[in-house]
């Protein structure tokens, strides 16, 4: 699976991981899921694109 998200917000340790969005509710709610295989729904103001070369 491509990560292609960072997750931007401190919560729940998340902060700098690399995340990709599995689902999109209504809202702008998401459904993401990172790379140890944690998931868990929050806004989609939580992520950023990753740049190029960034882990």
């Amino acid at each position: 699976m491509s990560f292609p998200y960072i997750y931007r917000w401190d919560r729940q340790g998340r902060k700098g991981q690399a995340c990709a969005v599995t689902a999109r509710g209504t809202m702008n709610s998401i459904r993401v899921q990172f790379a140890d295989g944690y998931v868990m729904i929050t806004s989609g103001n939580a992520i950023r694109k990753s740049k190029p070369g960034e882990k």
